[in-house]
């Protein structure tokens, strides 16, 4: 709302097929607002967004926001098994998706796959599902009318039954402390856990990446192709509007779409975080063709030799990298732009002021010296809310002095710049997404061939991670790898499916469990021979 008194023509939201002033974005926000005001969302609820990038999810975001409700943006990835499980368990109230990009991902199938029954209501407002049943309606935005659900026509028509007076009262009456959003991450359980972020946590935390850090101006164009459910873009759309400046993205990131946006658009500022994306870019043979003088700032998130690799070739730039994790509002801490090449290559810079950082021994909880390693521990505004439904999982996270404990390896050096070495955690990133080794080895376990499954991480060159399996079989009943991963492909979503499985009749063992490591030794040398 700020942005639009300052600067109501200026343009908030460019996409390849249009773009919104922030008055127009505004606008289109209160209508939203009404729409679902209409069909009973108030502040509470809980709204699911299952859509690609597309200008209505920031439209929508912003609605959710004004009165009260709680947005639950869901992985475009997620397959029938995983949306079924995110809706039931964030007790959505109301669910949108869309008909946008059926070549790439069937929004609306999936929707009607993982709600049973769901076209055989005869009241599309009130669904009364037994898989889901918070769930209220479902809005099917675009050209189609899918049965069970609202169409585009009759959500938008639905705001003429609210004010905008109302919507402002609402507004009105949000509190800082209320939660905004909820983001599901992959934990240490076997499926995501949602993480509720207050107003505060998103507000501050973009505000600091804008003014103490990016220093961001109304001048900027900031180009971020990554996903709209993921707070690589919510984090920095909130520091965006802080400024005044223009957020930039594509639907589908495609190298050489972006190239093409990239070169049209003319950005200052670049956001593709992830080694997957960089590479995609910088290796391009038309990279080398661009214009880049007007890019100031760019962020990576990688290895330091990789970062150093990926400085040269943003020569006019500089290259900042970050730490941070969904349930600390997306990133704790930026390198500024003062730093040196080496501090922004090995380091995550300060964190955020109003936002703490220690390093313990992970074992005793004893705080770690200056460059010493253990695991990083976070306390301040920018916290989230507990995972949700799972009181166990929060009391396991959050001590009672309010400290978060990450399961990340890191260390701090003499000036507070953090140091990330590496994961606690059992847990991948599989080109920037956070995937549970536990969620696949639960999915793998329900073949009926397999005995136990454990998944580790192997190195790949292009998405930094990826899964190997480790299985053993049932004495008597034989199966493939290819078999395996025939089973978890279009049931699990296509990053979480293991590149590697291989069968043992042994397990390296410590007294009671399992060591991966040793599994985790055992790929990487295979892979290392060129197995």
């Amino acid at each position: 709302m700020a942005a639009a008194r300052r600067s109501p023509e200026h343009v908030a939201l460019a996409f390849p097929g249009g773009r919104l002033s922030y008055s127009q974005l505004l606008a289109s926000a209160i209508r939203r607002a009404r729409s679902l005001r209409a069909l009973g969302i108030g502040p509470g609820d809980h709204v699911g967004l299952f859509m690609p990038n597309q200008i209505e999810y920031v439209e929508l975001l912003f609605g959710v926001a004004l009165l009260g409700a709680v947005a639950v943006p869901i992985n475009a990835r997620y397959k029938e098994h995983e949306l079924g499980y995110l809706i039931e368990n964030a007790d959505l109230d109301i669910l949108i998706t869309t008909d946008v990009a059926p070549d790439r991902v069937d929004f609306v199938e999936l929707v009607r796959a993982s709600l049973p029954g769901i076209g055989e209501t005869a009241n599309v407002t009130e669904l009364h599902l037994s898989s889901a049943p918070r769930l209220r309606s479902v809005v099917g935005l675009g050209g189609s009318q899918p049965d069970g659900m609202l169409s585009q026509g009759q959500f938008e028509a639905a705001a003429e039954r609210t004010s905008e007076e109302e919507i402002e009262q609402l507004a009105a009456r949000v509190a800082v402390r209320s939660v905004c959003i909820m983001i599901y991450t992959s934990g240490t359980t076997d499926l995501p856990k949602g993480c509720p972020l207050t107003h505060e946590a998103l507000v501050r935390s973009g505000r600091a990446m804008s003014r103490q850090r990016y220093l961001l101006t109304a001048d900027d164009v900031f180009w971020d192709p990554l996903p709209m459910f993921h707070m690589s873009v919510i984090l920095p759309i909130t520091a965006v509007f802080d400024a005044g400046a223009t957020f930039l993205s594509m639907t589908h990131f495609e190298p050489d779409a972006a190239i093409d946006q990239i070169v049209t658009e003319r950005p200052t500022v670049l956001f593709p975080s992830f080694p997957t994306l960089t590479t995609a870019l910088i290796h391009n043979p038309r990279w080398k063709e661009v214009d880049l003088t007007r890019v100031r700032v760019v962020n990576n998130v990688a290895s330091p030799d990789m970062l150093t690799a990926f400085q040269a070739a943003y020569p006019d730039a500089v290259q900042v990298s970050a730490y941070g994790l969904t349930e600390a509002a997306g990133v704790v801490s930026f390198n500024e732009l003062t730093d040196t090449l080496d501090e922004r290559s090995t380091t995550c810079g300060r964190p955020f002021s109003g936002i703490e950082i220690r390093i313990v021994d992970p074992e005793t909880g004893e705080p770690r010296g200056v460059d010493e390693h253990g695991e990083i521990n976070i306390r301040g505004y920018c916290l989230f809310e507990g995972y949700y439904r799972d009181p166990q999982k929060t009391a396991e996270t959050m001590d009672a002095d309010g400290w978060l404990h990450t399961g990340d390896l890191g260390s701090l050096d003499a000036d507070g710049r953090i140091s990330y070495h590496g994961r606690l955690k059992d847990m991948l990133k599989v080109g920037g997404e956070n995937v549970a080794a536990v969620e696949i080895e639960s999915y793998l376990g329900t073949h009926p061939a397999v005995k136990i499954a454990q998944v580790v991480s192997a190195p790949d060159p292009k998405y930094v991670e990826v899964p190997a399996a480790f299985v053993e079989l049932h004495d008597g009943i034989e199966t493939t790898a290819d078999e395996l991963v025939e089973y978890c492909r279009d049931k699990i979503a296509s990053f979480k499916v293991p590149r590697y499985v291989r069968f043992v009749t042994e397990w390296p063992m410590s007294a009671t469990k399992i060591q991966k490591y040793r599994l985790r030794e055992w790929i990487q040398s295979e892979l290392d021979r060129g197995g």
